[in-house]
């Protein structure tokens, strides 16, 4: 992922991610952009540089589908990785990219000797929960709210 792409993915990202947690009950819609800002600063500090940290975009010819980023830990035992964010342009969806990208992070996780990758998504999302479990995701713990 070059700088722009990064900067274009935090544009997006970093209110999407605030609204999705809006939804989901966690946050007031008053305090979100800033909680969500700081959940990004606090992840990726350096960046694109963070250690640990695979940023990557997406690409089909000439254009810019999606991207994804994820995390490695390889001082664990369990040797782990985790997948922050999968996403696919609205323009391209539909057309296995995400199922392609989500492919090609477990040759990633392999390559670098990784036991397991976790992910989250939010119970709203059903299409990626679908993509998920079709390439082999399974629920390993669940939240659960009650809006009062």
């Amino acid at each position: 992922m070059t700088q722009p792409e990064f900067e274009a993915f935090l544009a997006r990202a970093i209110p999407e991610y605030a609204e999705n947690n809006v939804r989901a009950g966690y946050w007031s819609v008053s305090e979100s952009l800033e909680k969500s800002r700081e959940v990004y600063d606090r992840n990726l500090p350096q960046g694109i540089e963070t250690e640990n940290h695979f940023l990557y975009t997406v690409h089909e010819g000439g254009d810019a589908v999606g991207m994804v980023w994820m995390r490695v830990d390889l001082k664990s035992p369990t040797k782990s990785g985790f997948i922050f964010e999968l996403y696919v342009d609205e323009k391209f969806r539909g057309r296995g990219y995400g199922k392609q990208a989500m492919l090609l992070i477990e040759e990633k996780a392999r390559e670098l000797g990784l036991k397991s990758m976790g992910l989250h998504v939010f119970a709203v999302n059903a299409v990626a929960r679908n993509l998920y479990e079709s390439v082999g995701y399974e629920v390993s713990s669940l939240n659960m709210i009650k809006k009062l």
